[in-house]
């Protein structure tokens, strides 16, 4: 039996003066703080991925700003090998709340001590990024 990596998106979203963390309501790392995504469905784009997922897990309508990168690290997930296509992001419209299997989602100025998985890098990343395209510090 062939096994192939699991691929899903993250999404960094710019909000207010902050940027979106959920609190994951599940393991792995259940109560610790994340970025929003997740799994990208059959016969759906990572841009499509991205845009549900930021819906579903913080009731915002974003609009996608760049590319940050590809995390590929086998060991970035406990549960197996999940390749993540990583967005940065605006929110456009929604209001803010948490859904799907986040327990909470909050807006933040500085990351918090601890990320869930390989997301203090994400987020850095993202966040130099979107320097770099002058839509961060708001």
């Amino acid at each position: 039996m062939r096994r192939h990596p699991i691929l899903t998106v993250d999404v960094v979203v710019l909000h207010g003066d902050g940027f979106v963390l959920v609190k994951r309501g599940k393991e792995p790392f259940k109560g610790c703080w994340a970025i929003p995504g997740g799994i990208v469905e059959y016969g759906e784009s990572v841009e499509q991925a991205a845009l549900r997922e930021a819906l579903e897990e913080t009731g915002l309508q974003v609009r996608l700003l760049a590319l940050i990168g590809v995390y590929s690290e086998p060991g970035r997930d406990p549960r197996g090998h999940f390749v993540s296509v990583a967005f940065l992001a605006e929110s456009v419209g929604g209001e803010l709340k948490a859904s799907s299997d986040a327990a909470e989602v909050s807006v933040f100025k500085e990351p918090p001590p601890a990320l869930a998985f390989d997301h203090a890098r994400i987020l850095s990343d993202a966040l130099r990024k979107a320097s770099q395209l002058g839509v961060w510090p708001r």
